[in-house]
């Protein structure tokens, strides 16, 4: 009888029964109406919607234009502000699904801004970990500026490590010529996880139309082009680092979520693949221990040292 293979993951703060979990903003706070008939337990965690310490209305419609291959979205970081969110959408998700790890994502336009939300997070007990959203390429002030230098980065982390009690995870831009050095930067300044990579700032334009698809003109370019991006710089930044590392980038099959293990990773975030199939989080991690068994591994983490 073949020993079934061991997918579960251990990181800091996050005890997942699979190493498989939505991108930030992918399934709200699991309050989306097509996430209402998904079993959310099925997930090795959630990562909510980024939220900023106001209610912002984000960019103007059409926010998000999906194609076959990639979409682009320019959504502006629409929430309702850390308070609605602790009140209201933390114990609603807690209620339903108490054992669900879940990472709270944290934006902001200031260092103060981000240091408020995420103490405000902490304290109130109900997300198990941080993501720090230095790298979002679609917010006119904060995000992707606090993610491409690395000094700036690594003082923003010191300041957020210094206010809250649960593991952080920085969030990198691939907008950088540089990511190794934005990684180790905020590895300095305590981070206890990193997530690679964010969208790609880019472009595209309706030929009939001849008009760009968002009306944000410019935004994150997510989906299948990332992929080779994301193994790149996750490969490049395990190199530099021995902290845990969650890959996200391009994902829609289980030899994308290996092939992100091989280059270094711990854990995987999915995002567009979503648009093609709502339940594609509980696929991939339903199809990963037979996957691994006809590679000849019994253990995910036996992945991570092929290279390394």
């Amino acid at each position: 009888m073949t020993t079934p293979v061991d997918i579960t993951v251990n990181l800091p703060g996050l005890a997942m029964k699979n190493p498989i979990m939505p991108a930030s903003g992918t399934f709200g706070y699991g309050d989306f109406a097509w996430c209402q008939s998904l079993d959310l337990n099925r997930l090795g965690a959630l990562v909510i919607k980024t939220t900023t310490l106001e209610e912002r209305e984000g960019n103007p419609q059409p926010q998000i234009w999906v194609g076959d291959d990639f979409s682009i979205n320019a959504v502006g970081l629409k929430n309702p502000g850390i308070d609605c969110v602790i009140k209201e959408k933390l114990p609603a998700l807690k209620e339903k699904y108490p054992d669900l790890p879940i990472i709270g994502s944290v934006g902001g336009s200031t260092m103060e801004d981000y240091c408020r939300v995420a103490e405000l997070f902490s304290q109130s007990g109900r997300v198990d970990a941080l993501e720090l959203n230095i790298s979002c390429p679609n917010v006119h002030e904060g995000g992707m500026a606090f993610g491409t230098d690395p000094k700036v980065a690594m003082e923003l982390t010191q300041k957020v490590k210094a206010v809250i009690d649960c593991p952080l995870y920085v969030k990198l831009t691939p907008n950088v010529t540089d990511v190794v050095s934005v990684a180790k930067a905020v590895e300095e300044g305590g981070a206890d996880g990193l997530t690679l990579i964010n969208t790609l700032f880019g472009m595209h334009i309706d030929v009939e139309k001849r008009q760009p698809v968002i009306a944000n003109v410019m935004g994150g370019v997510s989906g299948k082009p990332l992929k080779a991006l994301a193994v790149r710089m996750v490969y490049q930044v395990r190199q530099a680092t021995n902290l845990p590392i969650i890959g996200v980038g391009g994902i829609e099959t289980v030899d994308d979520v290996i092939e992100l293990f091989l280059a270094g990773a711990n854990a995987v975030q999915v995002g567009t693949a979503h648009f093609k199939d709502a339940e594609i989080c509980d696929h991939l991690a339903q199809a990963l221990p037979q996957r691994l068994q006809e590679l000849g591994f019994d253990r995910l983490d036996h992945l991570a040292q092929i290279f390394h």
